[in-house]
């Protein structure tokens, strides 16, 4: 009986346990994290915002390939695709809102990336930079039915950046794709190296601000984050299949026992009725 008990309170405290790990590990899924090489990316949107400032340039080069800078501050030729979109700011009362969307690189291979020059006549602000945010896929908004709600959907789920007036902000991107257990995501992960213009303007010219930036792919790498539920139905059913087993021989045992004790008693009651019937 004592060893009844016993197999009976480990059966009890596995099943317990089993059934306990397995709950656990499909509320708390793991994070795995896998890298996949692409030869080329779609091309991004990158959605800048520059308020008074000017467009001078925008164009593309390969080979991490960028050549000096000739006639700064003058409107030059450019070869990107991009669109110009109003809107009305989710976060600003509504505010009427300009947006400037380029093309992105799309040639990780090449090492394709985008150079793009701004000019800004604003000398009254303390500080200036131009904001930009990046979404995508560039097709989705030459595809969409509303760019104007598109752009709307993208600044409020997208994180903004900025870069520099006087500067040249070069802007490595990667692309990180995250895979829930209802739904799934994409966002960037950017990497900025800023290196001083050196201006070499005559004095008079130098009153417009000049912004330079160059967008273009850190790595051929997309990463790729899932969840995943390690619980294994499977592997519980088994444990538990097992555990009831043990349940099912110590209750078989427990009742051979039980009928081992009665035929002993009744062997013990039948020898002594034997001897009294002798004795007399």
């Amino acid at each position: 009986i004592l060893i009844y008990v016993l197999l009976t309170t480990i059966a009890v405290f596995l099943a317990y346990q089993t059934i306990n790990d397995f709950m656990e590990k499909m509320n708390n899924p793991v994070m795995s994290v896998t890298y996949k090489e692409v030869e080329s990316f779609s091309p991004p949107g990158i959605a800048l915002f520059p308020g008074n400032a000017r467009l001078l340039s925008c164009k593309h080069y390969y080979r991490d390939f960028l050549p000096p800078i000739v006639n700064p501050g003058q409107p030059q030729e450019s070869d990107c695709e991009m669109q110009e979109v109003f809107y009305n700011g989710p976060f600003r009362n509504q505010s009427k809102r300009k947006t400037l969307v380029v093309r992105g690189p799309s040639d990780v291979r090449n090492k394709e990336l985008i150079f793009m020059q701004f000019s800004q006549n604003e000398t009254l602000q303390d500080f200036s930079a131009i904001s930009y945010m990046l979404f995508a896929k560039y097709s989705d908004l030459i595809n969409s039915a509303n760019h104007s709600e598109f752009m709307r959907d993208c600044e409020r789920n997208c994180s903004m950046w900025t870069f520099s007036g006087g500067f040249r902000t070069r802007v490595k991107m990667s692309l990180v794709r995250t895979y829930g257990k209802t739904n799934h995501g994409t966002e960037f992960r950017q990497e900025s190296a800023v290196v001083k213009f050196n201006d070499k303007r005559p004095e008079q010219n130098r009153t417009d601000e000049l912004f330079f930036a160059a967008f273009e792919w850190r790595d051929p790498y997309i990463q790729e984050i899932k969840l995943i539920v390690t619980a294994n139905p499977w592997n519980s059913l088994v444990i538990l299949c097992g555990v009831f087993m043990a349940l099912f021989k110590a209750t078989n045992f427990a009742k051979l026992t039980v009928q081992w004790m009665i035929r002993m008693r009744k062997r013990h009651l039948r020898n002594k009725a034997r001897e009294r019937n002798h004795i007399n």
